[in-house]
């Protein structure tokens, strides 16, 4: 039977169940995996920053223990988030993301950002409270767009100069203040490859974790203009035929998806699943 995950607001004061170590350099893990008896995560000696009740794994109840610092434990190793993107347990990646994400707005929300005062955690909802100012803080979800431009055969694919070497993937931005996700998406194509696009469709979304995004997927169609790479954000960009493609993004993000849903149309091939 497949394991079950729902994410829940629960009060700290819950006793028992389980629970998982987040620090700057990752996941607590060991050879058994990255959830542990919370009691166990109790004894340890860490520095908690903020302890949050994140959900229920087949019914028990699972918290974040969002530390300041990594402590090093014989036996035990501290494992970033994508390492568990690219490997096969869904389940296990999916709750680390989501408290990853909450343990990322834990440690950035802990004093008020109008008046400095500490912020405290409210036990029935995910939301800091600060007292001074009656000021609350909720999970922060960034927007963002991803697109693949396309022209016949041929996908326009790029890199940054923070990609894994030779990986090439699809265009993206954060929407602006003010803007749609099809203004955002025209005008990151046009600033990163001064491309300008058409028939702009929407395909999907997926949470990215990295460390809050929420990636609304669409495809374009090219509408025109030569590209013309922007400095610092672009090391490299051209037409690919999907015949014959290069380096491509991890499977389960919403860029790999993008690319394999356009290619198996074109090649008349199966199509895949949107991962979850």
């Amino acid at each position: 039977m497949t394991a079950r995950w729902t994410t829940a607001v629960i009060d700290p004061n819950t006793p028992g169940g389980l629970a998982v170590a987040r620090s700057p350099e990752g996941f607590l893990a060991d050879a058994h995996g990255v959830l542990f008896p919370r009691q166990w995560l109790v004894r340890q000696s860490f520095e908690v920053l903020a302890e949050h009740g994140i959900g229920y794994l087949d019914g028990q109840p699972v918290f974040l223990y969002e530390l300041r610092s990594a402590v090093q434990l014989p036996g035990y190793s501290w494992r970033g988030l994508r390492q568990f993107m690219l490997e096969g347990d869904f389940l296990r990646y999916t709750v680390l993301a989501y408290a990853a994400q909450i343990g990322t707005w834990a440690r950035e929300h802990r004093f008020c950002g109008s008046c400095g005062q500490a912020m405290k955690q409210v036990r029935w909802e995910r939301a800091m409270h600060c007292a001074a100012c009656d000021l609350r803080n909720y999970p922060r979800i960034s927007p963002s767009m991803i697109v693949l431009v396309t022209r016949g055969d041929e996908i326009l694919l790029a890199r940054s100069p923070r990609f894994v070497t030779g990986v090439y993937s699809t265009l993206a931005g954060f929407a602006e203040p003010g803007e749609s996700a099809e203004q955002c998406l025209v005008r990151e194509v046009r600033e990163e490859v001064a491309v300008e696009v058409r028939n702009i469709e929407y395909v999907g979304s997926q949470c990215w974790p990295f460390p809050h995004s929420m990636m609304l997927g669409f495809h374009a169609e090219y509408a025109g203009g030569e590209i013309v790479m922007q400095p610092d954000e672009i090391e490299d960009a051209r037409w690919f035929s999907v015949h014959e493609l290069p380096p491509l993004p991890a499977p389960r993000s919403i860029a790999r998806y993008l690319i394999d849903l356009y290619v198996a149309r074109r090649l008349g091939l199966a199509e895949p699943v949107l991962p979850g």
